[in-house]
């Protein structure tokens, strides 16, 4: 009873969130699409007529691209859990690997391979398909395939001693595994964040120094006025993979670095680079950053607690397509891993509204940081030369942008960067 309950359960939430992406989806490309026709008032002087509608164009193309791809892991979810798909690979691979620790790492393994080979083509036409038509795509299709290799290595030597750490916690350990398995990934999460900016970032991109001295001794210059230590300044080759620009700072503690696209030093002045890099500043000296953490590690101290009480319960099993009792004494962690991770962003997605709001919150704090410590006119002129290089549109669906995005739309945000420009 309670099986059946939980499975319309979670065929409802499908529906449910199928709908409300499509309705949303659906009124950003027709807000879009009418507000094509002429620039906004405010960007007229600044952004061509011909850059806006690529905009348009480029935006209804990702978001009908997204519906698609939308469908197809819809598709590939209810193949995976009502109709049994878990549980014939569960079957597969027992067949092959025979019970134990082996059995619990090669279905991780095997699922994460057979998911990886059904967003190929997607990820593919993405890339050569949809970003190329666009302008956009550098990489080489010799570049593609090295990267998911790569990708694929670094699923190995770290994902799966990771992944035997969390099953034999999830096996010996008792009923607060949990709370033993939620110490081991933050710690992993931290220990990321050490080693991301000089062991694995490398592997993708060459970073080398900044060399522009006059640009060095400017960013020096404000990174001393509002008090942010880093390891070096670089430049990464972003250009061969994307016409996309960006500026960023990674790392963690004394091990930080600021990191700038090799496009966006080429598009921007000076004093527009100074101003984008501050608005990053701001985030880190606002807090964002730690509070992004540590709004992380409590929702992930949640969810696994609730996985703590659900891998005990027969229903979530059979309610999600798997015999609970489907290999006799062997263990169902690995599975319910796996069941976990499949089920939780259907039940979730309606969330969303809530972390875009804190983080479009942080954007504009950290837009008032950079106002206060460098000319807002220079950040308005850098964002607005963003915008067109990055095909953003000006004119998203108020609702649309305020359900999905991460950062304010174009008009709020500069609007509130030309009243501080002007006080």
């Amino acid at each position: 009873m309670y099986s059946l309950a939980f499975s319309i359960l979670f065929v409802s939430f499908i529906i449910l969130t199928l709908l409300v992406r499509f309705w949303l989806a659906s009124r950003h490309i027709r807000h879009v699409l009418a507000h094509c026709g002429a620039v906004p008032a405010e960007f007229a002087e600044k952004i061509p007529l011909a850059a806006h509608q690529k905009a348009a164009d480029y935006t209804v193309a990702r978001t009908k691209y997204g519906l698609l791809t939308l469908l197809v892991n819809t598709l590939v979810l209810v193949g995976f859990t009502l109709l049994g798909g878990l549980q014939w690979l569960s079957v597969q691979v027992f067949q092959v690997t025979g019970p134990g620790m082996t059995y619990q790492l090669a279905l991780l393994a095997a699922f994460a391979l057979l998911s990886g080979v059904i967003d190929l083509p997607f990820d593919y036409y993405k890339q050569f398909g949809l970003e190329q038509r666009f302008g956009f795509n550098k990489m080489s299709k010799g570049l593609f395939f090295g990267d998911m290799l790569k990708g694929a290595l670094l699923g190995v030597v770290i994902g799966l001693p990771l992944a035997w750490v969390v099953l034999t916690l999830m096996h010996q350990t008792g009923d607060l595994w949990w709370l033993y398995t939620w110490f081991v990934w933050s710690g992993f999460q931290l220990l990321m964040m050490v080693l991301y900016p000089t062991v694995i970032a490398p592997m993708f991109n060459k970073f080398t120094p900044l060399q522009d001295q006059s640009l060095k001794s400017r960013i020096e210059g404000l990174m001393t006025r509002v008090g942010f230590a880093s390891k070096g300044l670089f430049v990464m080759d972003g250009s061969k993979r994307s016409a996309h620009g960006n500026a960023y700072f990674s790392g963690f503690g004394a091990n930080k670095r600021i990191v700038f696209f090799d496009t966006l030093l080429a598009r921007l002045q000076p004093q527009e680079i100074e101003a984008v890099l501050a608005h990053e500043l701001g985030h880190f000296k606002l807090k964002h950053i730690i509070k992004r953490i540590g709004m992380m590690f409590a929702m992930s101290l949640g969810f696994l607690a609730l996985l703590g009480y659900l891998k005990t319960q027969p229903w979530f099993y059979d309610g999600l397509g798997v015999n609970p009792l489907l290999l006799p004494g062997q263990s169902n962690d690995a599975m319910a891993l796996l069941l976990f991770m499949l089920a939780l962003p259907v039940f979730t997605f309606l969330l969303n509204p809530l972390t875009s709001l804190g983080s479009r919150q942080h954007e504009f704090e950290a837009d008032a940081f950079a106002a206060r410590h460098t000319d807002a006119r220079d950040l308005v002129s850098a964002l607005v030369k963003m915008y067109e290089d990055n095909a953003s549109t000006l004119t998203p669906d108020p609702l649309h942008s305020a359900f999905y995005d991460s950062h304010p739309p174009a008009s709020v945000r500069i609007r509130q960067l030309n009243l501080a420009a002007a006080q």
